[in-house]
């Protein structure tokens, strides 16, 4: 007879690992799947509000035992290299996903199960779900909560429509040895994107940057694109005359969609990228995919003998409130940064009254919890 699990997580990324570290704490059954091994790097700006600092500290985790960096500045410049600087309303730290998520990892390990598994098919048998393996293995749960990230082939097999559509946009991150503040994220601008710099645990600086398909699609590689567009901003110029790769090549990934989602999907209750994706320049994704676990874990929590649709619309309410206005925040400021006119008269007012960029940043951004 198959074990049945209160609850499998489908991907094992800050959203997964966090809801089973929560709901296994408070009693449920969980197993977890991810199909890679950990420790491993992840496509990510990896710096992190300190919004979720208290509920991390709370679930045993604190960064800063690995040597999470403390960042409390935010530096921002336009293609030519005019810049503005601005003190981050909240704060946060700056960590790689490397080292966060084995982190998390380890506690979770402990306290619920983690298959190395793909899975390919979540069926509804009206009472639990069926979860086939592509190692053909099943596994059978009361609740399934989907944290598969950004694009899945799962997203395919239950038919959501932003997954039909193609995406103009490409991500590209590496980590490099350089001196640069370790209190500072600064956000450069180039033609088509923007890069974001910022320390992490071991003093390597992230570098992680968002460009147009249609920029990036006249150049022949990485290296060709960095030194045609990249060095135009006279910021990155200057750090990657510095800068040493610590990576064999780059990571990427394409096909990011800013389309919004449904926070449950056929019974599924979506957390992290796989409810929503604000735009990287934010530098709240993390943020928000912790804390969208935090907040399903709690639905459960609270009421354990309610009833599936009363949960989901619960969850769903939660969601919609916490992250809806931030999710709009955050597409009315990429279009913002991405139009180098609009961008430069953003900077210019900010030199007035030094406000508007903390006031941006607050309308992305949640209160410490």
């Amino acid at each position: 007879m198959k074990k049945k699990f209160d609850f499998a997580i489908v991907g094992g990324g800050l959203a997964g690992l966090t809801a089973a570290l929560h709901l296994s704490q408070n009693g449920f059954q969980v197993v977890l799947f991810e199909k890679n091994s950990y420790p491993h790097h992840k496509v990510c700006g990896e710096y992190i509000s300190n919004e979720v600092l208290p509920y991390l500290k709370s679930l045993g985790i604190d960064p800063f035992e690995k040597n999470a960096r403390h960042i409390n500045q935010i530096q921002i410049t336009n293609h030519k290299g005019k810049i503005v600087q601005a003190a981050l309303p909240l704060g946060g730290f700056g960590i790689s996903r490397y080292c966060l998520d084995h982190f998390l990892y380890e506690k979770v390990k402990q306290q619920a199960e983690i298959q190395q598994e793909t899975i390919f098919d979540i069926q509804f048998k009206e009472t639990y779900f069926q979860l086939d393996a592509l190692s053909k293995k099943q596994f059978q749960a009361t609740y399934v909560i989907g944290a598969f990230g950004k694009r899945s082939n799962l997203d395919k097999a239950l038919n959501r429509s932003f997954i039909q559509r193609k995406t103009p946009w490409l991500a590209v991150k590496a980590h490099y040895k350089a001196s640069f503040p370790n209190d500072l994220v600064a956000l450069h601008h180039f033609q088509g994107g923007y890069a974001g710099l910022s320390k992490v645990e071991n003093n390597h600086v992230n570098c992680c940057y968002l460009v147009s398909n249609r920029v990036f699609a006249k150049y022949k590689n990485i290296d060709d694109f960095q030194e045609k567009e990249l060095r135009k901003n006279p910021h990155l110029d200057l750090f990657l005359n510095e800068a040493k790769p610590v990576f064999e090549k780059p990571l990427t990934i394409s096909q990011i969609s800013f389309e919004r989602k449904k926070p449950v999907v056929n019974h599924i209750f979506m957390i992290g990228d796989s409810a929503s994706l604000i735009h990287p320049l934010c530098g709240n994704g993390m943020a928000m995919a912790i804390k969208s676990a935090k907040i399903l874990s709690e639905v459960f929590i609270e009421d354990k003998n309610a009833i599936v649709s009363a949960l989901e619309e619960t969850y769903t309410s939660k969601w919609e409130n916490e992250f809806s206005s931030r999710l709009q925040a955050g597409a009315l400021l990429q279009k913002v940064v991405m139009n180098r006119n609009l961008l430069t008269t953003g900077m210019w007012l900010n030199r007035s009254s030094k406000k508007l960029i903390p006031y941006l940043i607050s309308k992305t951004h949640g209160k410490p919890f």
